[in-house]
């Protein structure tokens, strides 16, 4: 396990970072994607989709907890958690066949259902710091023994 720190001062920055590790992740990679309210993570998760070849607009999905892109060259299952009641509710739409299956998962608001991920997983944690300016952004990224094998090696 290794860790990395990034710092970016724009939005477009923030963006290509999540685009430089969408290039790295392969089938079956999960990344887990956590920060307040109005980091970026959204920013980062565009990024990051345009990296694997999405070519349709990337947007959370408020009202659902997944939403699917298969247009890029692996297919890309975007979670926001943030509206989940019951981390129960993760089982019962079948997280696992998403987790473990042939697409790459982003999951935004990860922290809030830490027992349903996988152990393996890139983890990425935006932090601001006003003191270095409004669009300043601290990236942490954690990766884990057998994702950086298989990617994710930035």
């Amino acid at each position: 396990m290794s860790i990395t720190v990034y710092e970016t001062y724009t939005p477009e920055e923030t963006g290509a970072l999540g685009e430089k590790l969408g290039r790295l992740a392969k089938a079956g990679d999960v990344c887990s994607l956590i920060g307040d309210l109005g980091v970026g993570k959204t920013v980062f998760t565009q990024g990051f989709a345009k990296g694997i070849g999405v070519k349709e607009p990337v947007s959370s999905p408020t009202f659902t907890i997944v939403q699917v892109y298969e247009d890029g060259r692996v297919p890309f299952y975007h979670f926001d958690v943030y509206r989940i009641g019951d981390p129960e509710e993760m089982e019962e739409i079948g997280c696992e066949e998403y987790f473990y299956g042939n697409g790459v998962c982003l999951i935004e608001w990860a922290d809030l259902i830490e027992e349903f991920l996988p152990s393996e997983r890139l983890s990425v944690r935006i932090e601001k710091n006003l003191e270095k300016g409004f669009d300043y952004r601290k990236i942490t990224v954690q990766r884990m023994s057998q994702i950086r094998k298989r990617g994710f090696c930035v």
